[in-house]
């Protein structure tokens, strides 16, 4: 019978997942190294723009299974970060920004003219994931924000430093994350914490991650096929 991971090993299990995150990827090396041409960067902006849509609907689901309160309370706010309020600029909204800033319209960002099938794929799957899953389960999957601060704070150096033709007000979406992503990760890691107390809960959980992090490689592999090799 497998044992029960401490608290403690647990999140060290999960955080091992870091070797398999999307900062690995060839696609996002090269665009961290400044090799990535204008090209690739306006494709990688317009196919996240995608995953950006979809992440309200991914916590939408998150809270329509979600039975504890106290979680919903904080939960709602991911939601709000990424749509908006009628007084402040969401992540959606900033994203289509960074899609001006990098010379596409918001027109064709928003149309999805651009949607790559793989990325369309990925993201469809990991949204249905989040669906039909147990709520710890979805949660469990948005771990990669244990990751995503690092990479946030990488990537807007790297785009400062190599991609000066970019407007500089459009890179807002990454400065918001450095600051969010923490929150985020902290509250979701307390929950898996919480109620992954079992063998089968554990498992559960890391399988979760594992799955999150392949849906962010295969929307990259989509990525590069598309706009990597031209």
């Amino acid at each position: 019978m497998t044992a029960v991971l401490t608290p403690d090993e647990l999140e060290e299990t999960l955080r091992k997942h870091a070797k398999q995150y999307h900062s690995e990827h060839p696609f996002h090396r090269r665009m961290n190294d400044g090799r990535s041409s204008r090209l690739e960067i306006q494709g990688w902006v317009a196919n996240r723009f995608y995953y950006q849509l979809n992440i309200p609907r991914k916590d939408g689901a998150i809270l329509s299974s979600c039975p504890d309160r106290d979680v919903r309370r904080r939960w709602v706010q991911r939601i709000i970060d990424h749509d908006g309020t009628a007084g402040e600029t969401g992540g959606i909204e900033s994203w289509l920004r960074l899609g001006e800033a990098v010379g596409l319209t918001r027109e064709e960002v928003e149309d999805l003219r651009h949607l790559r099938p793989g990325v369309r794929f990925a993201v469809d799957a990991y949204v249905n994931f989040t669906r039909t899953r147990p709520w710890v389960e979805a949660v469990a999957s948005s771990l990669t924000e244990l990751f995503a601060p690092d990479l946030m704070a990488e990537r807007l150096a790297a785009f400062e430093r190599y991609y000066t033709w970019i407007d500089p007000e459009g890179l807002s979406y990454f400065r918001a994350r450095i600051t969010q992503a923490p929150r985020d990760s902290e509250h979701g890691l307390e929950i898996v914490r919480k109620y992954c107390v079992t063998p089968e809960t554990q498992a559960a959980a890391v399988a979760a991650l594992s799955f999150k992090c392949d849906v962010l490689w295969s929307m990259l592999d989509a990525i590069d096929q598309g706009y990597g090799k031209l």
